[in-house]
C-alpha cells in the first residue's frame, strides 16, 4: 500500500489490543471449559494449528479449537470433512467458538480483529495481482466478506469484498464489521456453501471487480 492512514499505521493495533486482551482474560475460564469439551468429544490435540499467510504473505501459525476428528479409511487417509465434522464440531463452527484461540494471534500481532480471513498457503499462487492485495493488511478473525455472506458466497465475491476492505480500512468500518459479526454469530448465518460442509477449495479465477457494498 502506498498510503496508510493514521488509523492503519497506529490506531488499528491499539484498537485490537484494547479489545483482544480484556476479551481473552474475560473469556479464559470459558475457553478452559470449552477445551475440556473438545478433548472429551473430539480427542487431542485440543487446538488445531495451521500455517497461513498473513501480512505481505508472511507465514504464521494460526490457532483454533479443533472441530473435526482424525477418522481415517483403511489406507490411513483422512475421511472427507463431512464425515469427520461431528455435531459438536458443527456447533463450534456455527457459533464461531472455534475461532476464540485466534485472540492469541491478535495479541501477538499476527492477526487483527478485522481483516481478510487467512487462507491456505496453496492459494497464494492462484491469486490475481488484485486479489493478492488482501495481504496488504493483517488477516482478521472476522472481515467484510464474513458479514456479507461468509461461506454462502463465491470465492470471487469474497475477494471483491476483501480487496474493497483493504482500500477503505477505517475505525468506523472495523466497528461496523464487529457489530455485524456479533449479529451474524447469534443468528448463525451463512455457515457453509451450498452442497458443502465447508467452503469448497479455491481453484483460481482471474475475474474480480472492486466494490465495497
Amino acid at each position: 500500500m502506498t498510503h496508510l492512514s493514521f488509523y492503519q499505521r497506529h490506531g488499528k493495533r491499539w484498537f485490537d489490543l484494547a479489545i483482544a486482551i480484556p476479551l481473552a482474560i474475560l473469556l479464559s475460564p470459558f475457553m478452559g471449559i470449552l477445551a475440556l469439551l473438545v478433548r472429551w468429544k473430539l480427542g487431542s490435540p485440543v487446538l488445531f494449528t495451521q500455517v497461513r499467510p498473513g501480512l505481505n504473505g508472511q507465514l504464521f501459525s494460526m490457532v483454533k479449537f479443533r472441530s473435526m476428528t482424525d477418522a481415517r479409511n483403511d489406507q490411513g487417509e483422512l475421511l472427507p470433512d463431512e464425515v469427520r465434522l461431528t455435531s459438536f464440531g458443527r456447533f463450534l463452527r456455527s457459533s464461531s467458538l472455534d475461532e476464540l484461540p485466534e485472540l492469541w494471534n491478535v495479541i501477538r500481532g499476527e492477526m487483527s480483529l478485522v481483516g481478510p480471513r487467512p487462507l491456505l498457503i496453496s492459494y497464494l499462487e492462484l491469486y490475481t495481482p488484485e486479489q493478492a492485495r488482501r495481504h496488504d493488511v493483517l488477516p482478521g478473525i472476522t472481515g467484510w466478506a464474513q458479514v456479507n455472506g461468509r461461506n454462502a458466497i463465491s470465492w470471487e465475491q469474497k475477494f471483491v469484498l476483501d480487496v474493497g476492505y483493504v482500500k477503505q480500512v477505517s475505525l468506523s468500518l472495523d466497528m461496523k464489521i464487529l457489530i455485524l459479526t456479533v449479529a451474524k454469530v447469534i443468528r448463525r448465518d451463512n455457515i457453509s456453501a451450498d452442497g458443502h460442509t465447508t467452503m469448497p477449495t479455491f481453484q483460481g479465477n482471474p475475474k474480480i471487480t472492486n466494490i465495497l457494498n
